[in-house]
């Protein structure tokens, strides 16, 4: 087995094993992503000189002593560049860290490179980053899914050991399930957002991405816990998120929502989320039918609140005090709109466009206000399921990933790929996708190309009830071996 290929796990204990050094991680990684990357396309840049001096000083007694770690361009790093995938922000270094990189640190970590990503989070494929699309290590043709593309792909390419990514409406589950590795979406407020460049403020959670849930709960482990610098991180106990890991499913009740089993699923996704379910059954979880009755609203309300708090949080963007900033304006207002028509891309704009318009004179009402009185019944519905089961089970994503461009000139049918995790985001509940099985890609005149694609099962669980959810999903990735396929590049 080639070093890139080990789990954070398996690394760290030949790391403590003195079988290996984290400079032989380090270059071991790098050298894979020279090899693969120029295809792929999941960095967007690398300092590796920075990173070799903190491996050099690691202690790998330390619960990830040693292990580099690839962060999403979302995130800040003291002294390197945060482009959040967009323009505006390409001259910007970050002149701080953010409390999940500080956190990484303590537990002896190396963050290692910036990941590509749709712009400022906004888009499920990972094409409306400014730079260049990330593809999906499985099929080069097709999207790794979004917006922390370039993370589930670094992971799923054996480009990263693990990494962080942010998750909006499900841009941590569905890139997960797109390219066969696991996601997990902690509760809202279970890690800090300081350092983490808003999207949706109210929505907005940072998370690992993994190749075992026993990894993603080491990550957790290291990043979880109230900050002041965050009023919205909770102080709620931090668990050790592994402590559940290696049990069966006996005594777990499953909940199965009706309202995520639809038509227009792809088949074989059906079936594959199906077969996982009915192999929980047989490590002892009971299952139980269940309904989320305001699912159907789920789509619309996330995209009149998430357009919304975009609108308030990327009005700061003005090319004043950092930035991308308009050359010559001939006066103020002139500033304003060049700096933000040349450093914004298009599906930003829209978004921006969508939530000033819900939030104007007129229409708050109407739209932003009745929108927050749903997300409260959306919240009941998961409340009122957990009163009869541990944690739901369903499909991360209706669909394979697709090809590159396909969706692009189709916003609707973009916004649809998240229909299965944007929920857990109004909810703020917890959530982690894992490998499932495989389908067969169809190619462009509908007939089987014969490409395999992973496919994601998705576990929703209580707030703050991540342990038991790392359980219940480890359990069922032990008893397979999805997760440990990797692609040909």
């Amino acid at each position: 087995m080639e070093i890139f290929d080990l789990s954070v796990t398996d690394l760290q204990a030949r790391l403590r094993a003195k079988e290996l050094s984290p400079l032989d991680a380090l270059d071991a990684l790098e050298s894979r992503i020279a090899s693969v990357d120029p295809k792929v396309g999941a960095y967007l840049s690398r300092d590796l000189e920075a990173a070799r001096a903190e491996a050099a000083q690691a202690d790998v007694s330390l619960p990830l002593g040693g292990v580099p770690i690839g962060i999403k361009d979302v995130i800040n790093v003291l002294g390197q560049p945060c482009t959040a995938g967009s323009k505006m922000l390409e001259p910007f270094r970050s002149p701080y860290n953010a409390t999940v990189i500080a956190k990484l640190r303590a537990a002896g970590a190396v963050p290692f490179g910036r990941l590509n990503m749709d712009e400022f989070a906004m888009g499920s494929s990972t094409e409306n980053s400014a730079y260049h699309p990330t593809r999906n290590p499985w099929d080069l043709s097709r999207i790794p899914g979004g917006s922390s593309g370039g993370s589930a792909a670094a992971v799923a390419a054996r480009e990263a050991f693990a990494t962080l990514g942010s998750d909006t409406g499900g841009s941590i589950r569905q890139p997960a399930a797109l390219c066969g590795c696991i996601g997990l979406k902690p509760t809202y407020g279970r890690v800090s957002r300081y350092g983490l460049i808003a999207f949706a403020s109210s929505l907005d959670q940072i998370g690992p991405f993994a190749r075992t849930t026993r990894d993603c709960g080491m990550l957790l482990n290291a990043i979880s816990g109230r900050d002041p610098m965050d009023s919205t991180s909770l102080d709620q106990p931090v668990d050790d998120y592994t402590r559940l890991l290696g049990r069966d499913l006996k005594g777990i009740r499953l909940g199965i929502p009706k309202e995520y089993f639809v038509d227009g699923m792809d088949p074989q996704v059906k079936a594959a989320v199906e077969a996982a379910i009915k192999q929980c059954e047989s490590l002892g979880a009971e299952l139980v039918e269940i309904s989320l009755p305001h699912t159907e609203y789920a789509v619309g309300v996330y995209y009149i609140i998430a357009t919304a708090e975009c609108s308030a949080n990327l009005a700061r963007f003005d090319g004043v005090r950092y930035g991308h900033r308009a050359d010559a304006p001939k006066d103020l207002l002139d500033h304003y709109k060049r700096t933000r028509e040349e450093g914004f891309g298009s599906e930003v704009k829209r978004r921006i466009i969508l939530g000033t318009y819900v939030l104007s004179s007129g229409y708050y009402d109407a739209y932003y206000l009745r929108a927050q009185k749903v997300r409260t019944l959306i919240r009941q519905d998961f409340a009122a399921a957990y009163e009869k089961c541990d944690a739901l089970v369903c499909p991360t994503s209706p669909d394979l990933a697709f090809k590159l461009g396909e969706r692009t000139d189709d916003p609707l049918k973009m916004y649809l790929a998240d229909i299965f995790t944007i929920a857990a985001n109004l909810a703020g509940i917890c959530g982690v996708s894992v490998p499932c099985g495989f389908g067969i890609a169809k190619g462009g005149d509908g007939e089987k190309d014969g490409v395999r694609l992973p496919i994601g099962l998705q576990f929703l669980g209580k707030p703050f009830d991540e342990a038991r959810l790392l359980r219940i999903a480890g359990a069922y990735e032990q008893s397979t071996d999805w997760h440990k396929a990797a692609p040909a590049l």
